[in-house]
């Protein structure tokens, strides 16, 4: 038996609040009220807080997004960070998978998982966003994808699309493509990309930036719409970015054929 004195227990109060975890998602939003939890209805910040809690033994997770997503809205690429018991022996493999046992049966799964400083936020260390939006462009409606796309009939001039497209890249004052109920504290953002590209009967937009404006998206879509349909002439975008007035763009397109894609992260957490 040693003669070594015994090392003492730590303190409770030596120990770090919690542990913090970042974990990527992919969902399905159809039938769900968006990430934010709602009063009522299924949100994915809900479903991923009850899965966390269950993984703590009923101790409360709680949760911060990159980028809060609209009822039906999808994403490839959401990133959240977990604030779990620091006493918890947790490995990436294990958040993961236990997580996404966890989510089902719902359409939601975790695809990585890394343990980040508790200084750090899935929210305001994000760098970048991105966002596909789906545009199903022929004449029959969608039956596998019906959900997930934007289905127009009328056939779509990409090229035109693409050159109303570059009037809005760079930084402006998006007054005129954002939601009149967004809360955000300035309407001037910085796209860095915006991109219209055809692959088979889809026609895809792609749009990146440090953050952006509720609806701003979706409003940007619509309004390319009506260039890509020859109602708008492509010079038309700059007169309405130069309106600052919602009224001034096109209409918002709807939730189900955006996706969003990825946030990104200086260093990658998931590197």
């Amino acid at each position: 038996m040693s003669d070594l004195p015994m090392e003492p227990p730590p303190l409770l109060q030596d120990l770090p609040p919690c542990q913090r975890w970042a974990v990527k998602l992919e969902y399905d939003g159809t039938g769900l009220v968006g990430w934010q939890r709602q009063a009522s209805g299924l949100s994915v910040q809900a479903l991923l807080e009850e899965a966390a809690t269950r993984m703590a033994g009923g101790r409360r997770v709680s949760s911060i997004t990159a980028g809060r997503t609209d009822s039906g809205v999808h994403a490839t690429g959401q990133v959240a960070h977990l604030d779990f018991p620091a006493d918890m022996a947790l490995l990436p493999y294990r958040v993961r998978d236990g997580l996404s046992y966890h989510l089902k049966p719902h359409a939601v799964a975790v695809l990585e998982a890394a343990p980040v400083g508790l200084d750090w936020s899935a929210r305001f260390s994000a760098t970048w966003r991105s966002y596909r939006y789906r545009i199903l462009n022929r004449p029959s409606r969608p039956a596998l994808a019906a959900n997930h796309v934007w289905h127009l009939r009328s056939p779509l001039d990409i090229d035109l699309m693409q050159e109303g497209a570059n009037h809005l890249i760079g930084s402006h004052d998006f007054t005129s493509f954002r939601a009149v109920a967004c809360q955000a504290r300035s309407p001037f953002r910085t796209l860095d990309i915006l991109t219209v590209e055809r692959h088979g009967d889809e026609v895809w937009i792609i749009a990146k930036a440090r953050s952006f404006l509720h609806h701003q998206v979706r409003n940007m879509v619509g309004t390319l719409s009506l260039v890509g349909q020859k109602r708008w002439k492509p010079e038309r975008i700059a007169q309405a970015l130069e309106a600052k007035s919602r009224c001034a763009a096109g209409p918002t397109a709807p939730p189900e054929g955006l996706y969003l894609t990825g946030v990104g992260y200086e260093p990658d957490p998931f590197a």
